[in-house]
C-alpha cells in the first residue's frame, strides 16, 4: 500500500493546530468552506464534485488526529486513513506535524494529484494555525449547504 507523508513545523501551539483539525471554523479556515458534521462523521464538499467526501473521526487527542475515509467517493480514498501526529518544538512553543494519508493501492493513478493537493493544503493549515486568518483552499458559492449521499450511497 502507498501513502502520502509530510513533516512540517507550525509556529503555533498544539491547541491551535488541534482546533484547526477538529472544529468547523478550523476546517473551513484552511480546507473547504463545505464542511458538515454528524457525530464523528465529517462531510467535505468541494466545487464541481458530485458528492461529499465522508470521513470518520477515529481519534482526536492532544497529539493525534485520525480519520478514516468511509464514503464511496472518491473511490480511491475508500478505507484510507489520514493521521496527524503532533509533537512540541521545545521552547519555541511551536508544533511539529507528521501528516500521513495511507492505504492507497500501489498502482493508484490518482496518487500524484492527491499528494500535490495535500501539499498545498498543509501550507494552508500551517498559515491558518499561525495567523488565525481563514484562507480555505476550496470555496463553495454563497449560501451553499452541505450535501450528504442518499441511502443508496
Amino acid at each position: 500500500m502507498s501513502e502520502i507523508t509530510f513533516r512540517f513545523d507550525i509556529d503555533a501551539d498544539r491547541a491551535k493546530v488541534l482546533d484547526a483539525l477538529n472544529t468547523h471554523d478550523g476546517l473551513t479556515g484552511w480546507w473547504t468552506t463545505g464542511v458538515d458534521r454528524t457525530s464523528e462523521s465529517l462531510f467535505f464538499d468541494f466545487p464541481g464534485i458530485p458528492q461529499p467526501f465522508e470521513l470518520r473521526r477515529d481519534a482526536a487527542s492532544e497529539d493525534l488526529v485520525t480519520w478514516t475515509s468511509v464514503g464511496a467517493f472518491p473511490p480511491h480514498w475508500k478505507d484510507t486513513v489520514i493521521t496527524w501526529r503532533m509533537t512540541g518544538l521545545g521552547d519555541s512553543g511551536g508544533t511539529q506535524v507528521l501528516f500521513r494519508h495511507a492505504g492507497f493501492p500501489d498502482s493508484d493513478p490518482d496518487m500524484p494529484g492527491s499528494a500535490y493537493t495535500w501539499g498545498q493544503l498543509m501550507v494552508r493549515l500551517k498559515d491558518f494555525a499561525e495567523t488565525g486568518r481563514p484562507q480555505p483552499f476550496f470555496t463553495l458559492r454563497e449560501g451553499f449547504r452541505g450535501r450528504r449521499p442518499g441511502p443508496s450511497a
